[in-house]
């Protein structure tokens, strides 16, 4: 199996976090993004524990579901998260991200989000070290690399996380496998070229793209060609 480098042309992947979305219509901002040509949409799962602030759960998900045929991911931003796994693939997210920090039992839980038929995923904070992740690439489908610490919408990007997004994508290419390398945080048009530079190709925006002035469909546009720009620059 080739590594997502030797893939032509390399699956660049815009997918909204719907954080900035109006919560009392989430089911019709999910449909505009539809609408406005996203790959995925992410649900940013937060606990008020692991992250200082509280957001949605697998209810409101399920809610939402009907009203869109885009993939869902959940980004789980909490504690003990092996507990509610099933709750958010039964709300209908196909891919579920955990926090390395947050698991007790990483390879356990990877395995059960397998088990339960959604693509599993790893999640790192900025200050997390990639060896976290080195020994569990033969059970996930992506790598997220925070370029924020997590917790809020509309922070700004950390630019010193573009080399470690490099290190993820080579330790990747070493594992000869398809696993995406998702970025999350800070991602607008003036930061994306650089996290697809550095190896990147999936990119949740949030507040860049909910603000973007001409519409969601333009800003997804803008998006995802900085996005090709910045993968064909690559050294």
């Amino acid at each position: 199996m080739g590594t997502l480098d030797q893939l032509t042309p390399p699956p660049l992947l815009i997918v909204p976090s719907v954080l900035p979305a109006d919560f009392a219509r989430l089911g019709e901002a999910c449909a505009a993004l539809e609408e406005a040509g996203v790959d995925r949409i992410q649900f940013d799962v937060m606990d008020g524990r692991f992250v200082p602030n509280l957001t949605f759960g697998p209810d409101i998900i399920a809610a939402v579901r009907p009203h869109t045929g885009v993939p869902f991911e959940a980004h789980l931003m909490i504690e003990q998260p092996d507990h509610l796994l099933e709750r958010f693939v039964n709300a209908g997210c196909s891919t579920v991200i955990v926090h390395a920090e947050a698991c007790v039992h990483l390879h356990r839980t990877l395995g059960a989000i397998r088990d339960l038929g959604a693509s599993p995923a790893v999640a790192l904070n900025p200050h997390t070290p990639i060896d976290l992740v080195a020994h569990v690439l033969d059970l996930v489908d992506m790598v997220l690399v925070m370029t924020v610490n997590p917790g809020f919408g509309g922070q700004k990007y950390i630019a010193t996380m573009e080399p470690k997004v490099a290190a993820v994508r080579e330790l990747i290419g070493s594992s000869g496998r398809n696993v995406h390398l998702e970025v999350d945080g800070g991602i607008g048009a003036g930061t994306i070229g650089g996290a697809a530079r550095a190896g990147a190709n999936v990119f949740i925006s949030g507040s860049a793209l909910f603000a973007h002035p001409g519409g969601l469909k333009a800003g997804v546009e803008e998006l995802r060609d900085a996005a090709a720009k910045g993968w064909a620059d690559r050294g």
